[in-house]
């Protein structure tokens, strides 16, 4: 279980990951040393998965967001293990998940273009059978956060 102090040094970290111990034991009311131990025990018990930097994806060029539906009519195990490994390298890929209801899978992708995203069509249906695909671009992104919400 976490505290609200936990909690508090969470949502800093999610906001700022390159802030010192010491910055973050003076935001919450601690001294470095048990700070550090609570971060510490955080990253242990796995609250804290990584630390990463969030790039700029206009600055780099990945304008085009693209979510695509995946339908297929095969739910075997071996099937599954061959579309897990495709999809691991394709690294337009940044989200995928398995669905209920009448998608079996969802995927975020992020190409330069619509021709980015042709290539990489093709390379996913040549690496796994798929029944049915369907592709939607986003228009505009509203909102985008990676913070997870820690009420208190």
């Amino acid at each position: 279980m976490i505290d609200l102090l936990d909690r508090k040094i969470l949502n800093l970290l999610q906001k700022d990951a390159t802030l010192t111990v010491a910055e973050l034991g003076e935001r919450i009311g601690l001294s470095a040393t048990p700070c550090w131990k609570r971060v510490k025990r955080l990253e242990d018990e796995g609250y804290i998965e990584r630390r990463v930097a969030l790039v700029n994806r206009a600055k780099i060029g990945m304008n085009v967001t693209v979510f695509v539906s995946i339908r297929t009519n095969q739910h075997d195990e071996v099937w599954l293990a061959e579309f897990a490994k495709a999809t691991a390298s394709l690294p337009e890929i940044v989200e995928l998940y398995r669905m209920s209801g009448d998608v079996d899978y969802l995927m975020k992708v992020v190409v330069p273009d619509i021709d980015g995203y042709d290539r990489f069509y093709k390379k996913m249906i040549k690496a796994v059978k798929l029944t049915d695909v369907s592709s939607t671009f986003a228009m505009e992104q509203i909102k985008f956060s990676t913070e997870m919400p820690l009420e208190s």
